[in-house]
């Protein structure tokens, strides 16, 4: 048996539970699976970034095994390495998704999970969606101003209901008292990012903002993110939960619960820079968009993307980035170059003219606008050197020599021979070699 506060979890329901699941089904969410043989599918290792796929899961044998890590077991096992579950919160996550009552025994009733767990802080964040997700649509003082935001930048209510759009009231503790009185305690709400102590005791976190959700991959509310509304708010344009054990920002990215499915179905992923933007993006028809939350997009966001595409050597995926046309922009291109050399051949940029955002694009131009600027990409290394030789003079001697030199450093940076050859011969020919 397992224990939990509501009581034990019978062996008997463990393993009907476990016999119930198709494991592939909740691999699947985390991984790109293929046919790998009898019995066999297989897909990127969800524990280490690599080329080739090393991680293989037997359906009617209800088990996964990962060959470049050595770790194995099955559906409860892997819930527990992917989302850092106790076994008896695994067990508790598996039940819920396939509709499966678990008969605890022992617990009493009235008994609960122990205060602090990741189940507990799930809860607190899930509860705490579903009151800002009512604040949003009610007449509280401000919520009109969250709703008029939305649809200032072209949005609807089914737009807002998609990403489940909510408002943090005035007020010093709203949130927190609601959630007191449903019966977390506030080491729970202060370890979920949703309140903090005050001088005059505990308070919310989040005040007078229109609030997005942050998911994660398999769709539990996490985090949110925060955006400012009113002049006399003298905190960031943008807030976000703060570092909790659910919701680590290098590894989460705001829209992956929702794009998920088509990234693995068209084998792209567009990366964008913020909310409304992952909002225009889908609004238009681009339903592979995400973006990372408070945090520049990094290796560990690349490296999901990947498994979801499954992208390795014997098969390419693609991935779109989408930054603004000025210097921070040209900058984060860089960044994205360098920071990614077993996925640049397949790395693109987009810029749009005047360097507006999607959101704006969308606004303005209207939906083929947004969706001509992702058909419209280039691909990284031509943006990256292209605009590292701006500024200099091609046409004279001296300029060509000093651009090959300001280049030769980022082309020598490529791991990859192949690339590395194919790419020198483009950009002597861009220089005028």
């Amino acid at each position: 048996m397992s224990l939990m506060g509501k009581g034990r979890i019978p062996e008997r329901d463990i393993e009907a539970i476990r016999e119930a699941t198709p494991i592939e089904e909740i691999v699947g969410e985390y991984v790109q699976l293929t046919p790998g043989g009898v019995d066999s599918m297989k897909g990127l290792s969800p524990f280490k970034d690599e080329k080739t796929p090393s991680f293989h899961v037997r359906p009617n044998k209800g088990y996964f095994h990962c060959f470049s890590t050595g770790e194995g077991g099955d559906v409860f096992s892997f819930l527990m390495k992917m989302e850092h579950l106790t076994f008896p919160e695994a067990v508790e996550q598996v039940a819920e998704r396939i509709g499966y009552r678990i008969n605890y025994e022992g617990g009493g009733p009235g008994r609960r999970e122990k205060p602090g767990t990741r189940q507990r802080l799930v809860a607190a964040n899930k509860a705490a969606f579903e009151f800002y997700r009512e604040q949003f649509a009610s007449d509280v003082q401000g919520a009109d101003v969250a709703r008029q935001f939305l649809i200032d930048r072209g949005f609807t209510k089914e737009h807002a209901d998609q990403f489940g759009c909510g408002y943090a009231p005035p007020g010093w503790d709203t949130l927190t008292k609601h959630l007191l009185r449903k019966g977390f305690e506030f080491q729970e709400l202060e370890a979920a990012g949703l309140s903090r102590m005050g001088s005059k005791g505990p308070i919310d976190r989040f005040h007078r903002r229109l609030l997005w959700p942050i998911r994660s991959v398999a769709g539990d509310v996490i985090g949110f993110g925060a955006r400012k509304l009113f002049e006399d708010d003298k905190l960031g344009k943008y807030m976000n939960t703060p570092e909790t054990l659910l919701y680590k920002k290098s590894k989460v990215l705001f829209g992956i619960d929702q794009a998920k499915r088509s990234i693995t179905q068209k084998h792209q992923a567009v990366v964008v820079e913020g909310y409304t933007d992952v909002m225009a993006m889908h609004a238009a028809g681009v339903d592979t968009a995400v973006a990372s939350c408070g945090t520049a997009f990094g290796s560990e966001h690349l490296a999901m993307l990947r498994r979801f595409m499954l992208d390795d050597r014997y098969f390419r995926g693609e991935i779109i980035y989408t930054f603004d046309g000025d210097e921070a922009g040209q900058k984060a291109a860089l960044r994205a170059f360098e920071g990614d050399q077993q996925f640049t051949g397949r790395s693109y940029v987009t810029v749009a003219p005047g360097g507006q955002d999607p959101c704006d694009i969308r606004l303005e131009r209207g939906d083929e606008a947004v969706r001509e600027l992702v058909s419209n990409r280039i691909p990284m290394f031509e943006f990256v050197i292209r605009t590292l030789l701006e500024g200099y003079d091609t046409a004279a001697v001296d300029g060509r020599i000093h651009a090959m030199r300001r280049i030769i450093p980022v082309l020598a940076g490529i791991k990859d021979d192949a690339l590395r050859d194919e790419y020198s011969r483009q950009a002597a020919g861009w220089v005028g070699f």
